[in-house]
């Protein structure tokens, strides 16, 4: 299993999060930690970036990058805020 680093702004975004919404979250980075390849989490390349996201739920987005035995997750959020970015 991967080593997760969390940067200072996921976690400032992270506690904006309501708590089902961060419970949301703390399952999809379990599953995105265990199997990146699963369905439900939708993963994509953003674009014009080295960054990917994830879906944590209809309405929350995860923006990270992998190493090889790393996620460094960046952004948590609703997509509008995550395209400021």
């Amino acid at each position: 299993m991967p080593t997760i680093l969390l940067t200072d702004s996921f976690r400032s975004d992270f506690d904006t999060l309501t708590g089902i919404e961060q419970k949301q979250a703390r399952k999809a980075i379990r599953l995105l930690a265990k199997d990146p390849k699963d369905p439900s989490l939708q993963i994509h390349k953003v674009r014009g970036t080295v960054f990917w996201e994830a879906y944590v739920n209809m309405d929350i987005r995860l923006i990270f990058e992998h190493g090889n035995d790393t996620l460094v997750l960046h952004a948590i959020g609703h997509p509008d805020k995550l395209r400021k970015l």
